[in-house]
């Protein structure tokens, strides 16, 4: 994934010895560390039974990230790169590192019109969800006024499991963004978006009733991913933003179809002594319609901590270019059925430097 930032460096030396009018720069850098106490360090579910979920430990988190821009008379390039690394004092086994990166070209065609093409890429090593998730697409932007955006978009996804193979997918993919900015604190979004993946492995067969043939294999696994939402946004003396997204997941291998109903929330404001409050939170709703669902791992690979969620972070600035922030999360998530929680919370301390 870090091979993302050389053809991003090499695009912007060629457009800029093209003899390409001279383009605008601009570039930040971010690195945050902290020392964390993670109360579900091996990320365990448990059941009613159970007295204790997962293990307490301590940890080192170390964030960075650059971004660049390069903006020209009818063309703009745009890349990120994203490094994350997680060191545990006593479940070593979950140490983690992740990198992320995304590189976006578009071409204006006229004065509302634009064509361009994205890239992302997103690996995690370590623990027990290591993957990577790979995807590039074309999209066709329209944006007739300031008020106004509206982007299509097609391409192609990848993603790999890597402690179960059989979860991994690929395939094509089709999303929608379109966004309406009332003033300029208000503004609100619709986003669709829906993929095919096919698997490598045979769909499972529906279980037959009582003195009835087996029913015909499906062949392989193939599923259909349905996204679509709406978010508002607020810009004012506290920053807000909702967002309510349904996702449905159906699947000719029984078990595996899933229906997600999500809300989330974000807010900050600026308090008293310099203070920066920031609050993150997310409810969601999960039905199974075949009664079970055969990868609950799946759950905390792609939404990161499954569907309930709080954070919290407190932020004050010692310098220019420095601040000393705390914080504190909060995950969980029930599966139907088997009566399985998920839990954790974790606590840190720490400081951000940005350029």
């Amino acid at each position: 994934m870090a091979r993302l930032r050389p053809p991003l460096l090499l695009a912007l030396a060629v457009l800029a010895a093209s003899g390409a009018p001279a383009a605008e720069w601009e570039g930040a850098l971010k690195a945050t560390g902290r020392v964390l106490v993670d109360t579900n360090a091996s990320r365990d579910f448990s059941d009613p039974t159970s007295t204790t979920s997962g293990g307490l430990d301590q940890a080192l988190s170390l964030l960075g990230s650059a971004e660049g821009r390069a903006t020209f008379e009818r063309s703009q390039l745009v890349g990120r790169y994203e490094l994350g690394l997680r060191k545990y004092l006593g479940f070593t086994d979950e140490d983690t590192l992740v990198q992320a990166g995304a590189v976006e070209g578009s071409l204006a065609l006229g004065a509302e019109l634009g064509l361009g093409m994205e890239g992302h890429a997103k690996d995690r090593r370590g623990g027990s969800r290591a993957y990577s998730d790979l995807g590039a697409s074309a999209f066709v932007e329209y944006a007739p006024d300031v008020r106004l955006a509206l982007r299509l978009r097609a391409g192609a996804r990848r993603f790999v499991y890597r402690p179960d193979g059989t979860a991994n997918f690929g395939g094509p993919e089709l999303g929608v963004l379109g966004r309406y900015r009332f003033n300029r604190r208000h503004s609100v979004s619709l986003f669709g978006e829906w993929g095919s993946r096919g698997y490598g492995i045979p769909a499972r067969t529906r279980p037959a009733a009582p003195d009835t043939p087996p029913a015909a294999s499906p062949g392989r696994r193939e599923d259909g991913a349905l996204t679509a939402g709406v978010s508002y946004t607020y810009r004012g003396p506290v920053a807000l933003g909702l967002t309510y997204a349904y996702q449905e997941v159906s699947s000719n291998s029984f078990g595996e179809t899933v229906l997600r109903h999500r809300v989330s929330g974000n807010a900050g404001v600026r308090l008293p002594w310099r203070l920066t409050l920031l609050a993150q939170g997310s409810l969601g709703f999960t039905a199974y319609p075949d009664g079970i669902y055969l990868s609950p791992e799946i759950i905390l690979v792609e939404e990161d901590e499954g569907q309930n969620s709080l954070s919290l972070k407190l932020s004050r600035p010692v310098s220019e270019t420095v601040d000393v922030e705390v914080s504190w999360g909060l995950w969980s998530t029930r599966l139907p059925r088997n009566e399985l929680t998920y839990t954790r919370q974790v606590f840190g301390v720490g400081f951000t430097w940005r350029d």
